[in-house]
């Protein structure tokens, strides 16, 4: 089994999962404008999603975390749960693309095009884009407007970001699902799915995704 976690967006999701065996995804996915609680709701997923496999840390072969792009605090809390449970279980650790798990959680028609945006802030998404599992777009932060100039008619446009720029996507021809759909979650499960063919990392070595500075900088020493 794979356990999977993912807090590159507000969403905190877990996941528990076996070629042949659970398929289980727990996840806190807070109101629009609410803060995230990736610090406390993560572990507490973690037991959860074990409960409701029927599983425990004796059956987890690896652990796989979604290193991003995504928000900064986040994918900080995340990827450094995931080096510490690795390291206490010494189970081998994999990151995969948050982009990528998000545009797999998908059922696009072969030869159409997803495009996964996750939004970034400042007037900024994080997007990355797949054509029959190949990437079109390589992941990048970018203005909406610009990212628009890339799309071709008819993309399926899917994430937080999506939703957020709906207007400009649309405009180029995107095709973005309702505001409500899952299609614009980040799965756990397509994490572990990804993470289970993926090379494990050196744990020490395993870090975030972050495509950008920070929003928050430390102060220069005089």
């Amino acid at each position: 089994m794979i356990l999977g976690l993912d807090t590159s967006t507000p969403a905190t999701a877990v996941a528990v999962w076996a070629p042949d065996g659970p398929a289980v995804e727990c996840r806190d996915d807070p109101a629009p404008g609410a803060r995230p609680g990736h610090a406390a709701r993560l572990l507490v997923l973690v037991e959860a999603a074990f409960r409701e496999a029927g599983a425990g840390w004796e059956d987890i072969e690896r652990i796989a975390a979604g290193v991003g792009p995504g928000g900064f605090t986040g994918l900080r809390l995340g990827v450094a749960t995931a080096r510490a449970l690795a390291q206490a279980r010494d189970l081998p650790l994999v990151g995969v693309s948050s982009l990528e798990a998000l545009a797999r959680g998908t059922t696009a028609a072969p030869g159409d095009s997803v495009l996964a945006v996750i939004d970034a802030r400042r007037r900024e998404v994080f997007a990355a884009g797949w054509r029959d599992g190949k990437r079109w777009l390589d992941p990048l932060a970018i203005a909406p407007a610009a990212l628009a100039e890339r799309v071709t008619p008819g993309t399926l446009a899917i994430g937080d970001g999506a939703v957020k720029f709906r207007a400009e996507l649309e405009r180029a021809g995107a095709q973005v699902p309702a505001d409500d759909s899952p299609a614009h979650r980040v799965s756990a499960l397509e994490v572990c799915r990804l993470g289970a063919t993926a090379e494990p990392a050196d744990r020490d070595a395993l870090l975030p995704d972050y495509r950008r500075e920070p929003d928050a900088k430390p102060p220069r020493l005089p």
